[in-house]
């Protein structure tokens, strides 16, 4: 792993280093290697591994190769290291985080709250691309593009951590209109014009080999969203999704792990965490962004991102994983 900005953020690199967290696991399977484990494994339940901030990687994909799989990561504050590998209901970790620091729990925005599919495949919005440009820098893999749609004509809001319908035109090899895909939204709800009338995307062109012929092929809408001129109008639907919204806990520890243009959502949280100014929001929490990607050159949103770790280091952590690179001694 590679985390940027080495040097300025040293003071805060014992703090980070000294923190633990804890990992609810499910699917650890019974085998070689867990039997040299100081506890057992269940089929079934969870179990809850505490995990110094300097291992998390390591952890990560030791669980991976038991055939486990991490359904949460918590700050370890009010939890005993003694709980390290027992196998816990569920609510346990959660009532004892509860009543050892005096607040309770993040809970989910009210779904009643949430707008969802305010625009229909049948109805759909006639939105207008008013910027498109590269995201990928020179000598990175492939093409990713930041869209911005204008939506000022319409009825259309959306909260971060939401999703978007782009139908493409034209037809399919059957003769059928192309079916709409879901974008994650990239931007806030207050846009990246701060005035409540666009949304932006992070698209990467879909390419990949054909099977039998061999010959490129590019993603249907894709393609056609990272070569939409500014000016053209694009039919949106939606928005959808309830599940990822990010928490109104101004002290919230958020932990974000993101490859590619799965970083969309996540720079939607952290522009309202840290770029924009709110009467009624101010994050003071931690969050965390763990961001993977092949190359230097396919760092999304780089200046930027590295801007806010300098600017806020206090709340915000940034750590690479690059996986291609071949770096000398």
């Amino acid at each position: 792993m590679h985390s940027p900005n080495t040097a300025a953020n040293s003071a805060n690199t014992t703090e980070f280093g000294n923190r633990m967290f804890v990992y609810e696991v499910v699917g650890l399977r019974q085998n070689r290697e867990t039997d040299k484990m100081g506890y057992p494994i269940r089929n079934s339940g969870s179990v809850f591994i505490t995990v110094p901030y300097s291992r998390m990687s390591q952890e990560m994909q030791r669980i991976t190769r038991l055939g486990g799989t991490i359904v949460s990561i918590q700050p370890a504050t009010g939890i005993s290291n003694g709980q390290n590998g027992q196998a816990t209901p569920k609510a346990e970790p959660q009532q004892t985080l509860s009543e050892n620091t005096g607040k309770p729990m993040t809970q989910a925005k009210e779904k009643a709250d949430i707008p969802v599919n305010i625009y229909r495949p049948n109805n759909p919005f006639i939105g207008k691309c008013i910027e498109n440009y590269e995201l990928v820098a020179e000598g990175g893999l492939g093409t990713v593009r930041h869209v911005t749609f204008d939506i000022s004509e319409g009825d259309l809001r959306y909260l971060e951590g939401q999703s978007i319908g782009i139908i493409p035109p034209g037809t399919d090899d059957k003769g059928k209109p192309h079916k709409l895909r879901l974008y994650s939204i990239a931007s806030t709800r207050h846009g990246d014009k701060l005035d409540d009338k666009t949304v932006s995307l992070c698209v990467r062109q879909l390419e990949y080999k054909h099977p039998e012929t061999g010959e490129t092929v590019y993603g249907v809408c894709s393609t056609y969203l990272c070569h939409l001129d500014v000016g053209a109008d694009v039919k949106i639907t939606g928005p959808v999704g309830k599940e990822m919204l990010l928490p109104d806990d101004e002290e919230a520890t958020v932990i974000m792990m993101a490859t590619g243009t799965g970083i969309a959502p996540f720079r939607a949280y952290l522009w309202r965490m840290f770029k924009e100014q709110h009467e009624d929001y101010k994050f003071k929490g931690l969050a965390w962004l763990i961001f993977g990607i092949p190359y230097t050159a396919n760092i999304l949103y780089k200046e930027d991102l590295e801007k806010l770790q300098a600017e806020f280091g206090d709340h915000f952590r940034l750590t690479y994983a690059i996986s291609r690179e071949q770096q000398n001694s």
